[in-house]
């Protein structure tokens, strides 16, 4: 790692500054040398390592290994889906099993890296706002490391979400209405203290985990990478993460200038991304009153909405909305045909998919990648319908 770099103004940071945003106030990026990566690793070399995230180590931002808090995290399956394959007519449709993690989620990639960072920093205090999955992660990895954790949460988080943060130690605060509400209440409560924020995007160090989800799949795929990614979107982390992976896959010489299509999937009760899309806009507008099933995309405003929009837009992808009922159904389908229960947004990119495929956005020769970001056992109130 060389320095930080905002990702709207590009003004750069030294790397050893403990830094939420950019005095601009948008997202700092972590930068690496990378043509001094480019002589370490290379896709052959891995084999010997770890199958966990930190086996990228040399794009990843911590620097003393003795800092390095890790469950085990990284290096999930990526599954070939014959039986649900067949069904649709998709020969090279793949599941990304992210539930594998520690702590169920995908959210355990962002936490490891990020909590693994402020332990370097010297950091010792550590919040996140959360609907869920992320601040059971945050509390698991700041127990591992020794740390204060305190999470706010809305009022209507599953009771599995809320028990694993106060298990691990958690300070858990439960507040009227959403995340944004939360982050809201969070900041103002915590101000002039010395704890250190955590949310989506307002820290540099959650993408670098999420963006090891693009490193695995090229290693995955034997060296190459999909036609099209299909990602649940509420912050958009991951898929903003996979797109700087990219770039940087690209600088290193494991790939050319073809990327993925991304597709961004939303709920109709909260679909900012979508809206902004539709309407060729640059950024989202907050979204009033967000209700669906799926928590981890009931997230009104994102800071990060200009990133994901670009990547999207780049790709040649889209974004689109599902609804509850049909990212619930799509649930039940990949259980029944592949043997998996993933999460309501796990769902909703199956749900996405046949949206796209009626609507020939894709077709039936495209190598396909759903990424099911959660478990489903933590949601067993959503899914309890479908029985």
């Amino acid at each position: 790692m060389t320095h930080l770099e905002c990702a709207r103004c590009a003004h750069r940071y030294p790397p050893g500054q403990i830094l939420n945003l950019c005095e601009c106030g948008s997202t700092l990026f972590a930068r690496y040398d990378l043509r001094r990566v480019a002589t370490k690793i290379e896709p052959k070399t891995l084999l010997s390592r770890p199958r966990d995230l930190w086996r990228y180590k040399e794009v990843l931002p911590v620097g003393n290994e003795s800092s390095i808090m890790s469950l085990g995290e990284g290096f999930t399956p990526l599954l070939r889906a014959r039986r649900l394959g067949d069904k649709l007519g998709l020969p090279n449709l793949y599941l990304k099993d992210e539930s594998q993690n520690p702590t169920g989620s995908f959210k355990a990639r962002g936490m490891a890296v990020a909590v693994s960072k402020a332990h370097e920093l010297g950091i010792r205090k550590l919040a996140v706002p959360s609907a869920g999955n992320a601040g059971g992660a945050m509390a698991a990895y700041a127990a591992k490391a020794g740390m204060d954790a305190a999470v706010f949460m809305p009022e209507g988080t599953p009771l599995a979400n809320r028990l694993e943060c106060a298990l691990h130690g958690a300070k858990v605060t439960l507040v009227p209405g959403s995340i944004t509400d939360c982050g809201r209440v969070m900041r103002e409560t915590l101000a002039g203290g010395d704890w250190f924020d955590l949310s989506t995007l307002r820290e540099p160090y959650r993408v670098e985990g999420k963006k090891t989800m693009a490193y695995e799949v090229y290693e995955q795929l034997g060296g190459r990478l999909p036609d099209a990614m299909i990602y649940p979107t509420g912050g958009g982390t991951g898929l903003i993460g996979m797109w700087k992976a990219f770039d940087e896959m690209q600088e290193i010489g494991w790939i050319r200038d073809r990327r993925p299509r991304m597709f961004a999937i939303q709920a109709h009760g909260c679909a900012p991304i979508v809206r902004a899309y539709a309407g060729g806009k640059e950024c989202g507008e907050e979204w009033k009153n967000p209700q669906t099933v799926a928590s981890g995309l009931r997230v009104p405003a994102g800071i990060g909405d200009f990133l994901i929009l670009r990547g999207i837009r780049k790709s040649r992808g889209a974004a689109l909305a599902v609804s509850d009922a049909d990212m619930l159904t799509a649930v039940r389908e990949i259980a029944e045909t592949e043997g998996l229960i993933t999460s309501p947004e796990g769902g909703a990119t199956l749900a996405g998919l046949k949206k796209l495929l009626f609507d020939g956005f894709l077709g039936g020769h495209e190598s396909i990648v759903l990424f099911l970001t959660a478990t489903g056992y933590k949601y067993m109130e959503a899914l309890e319908r479908l029985v």
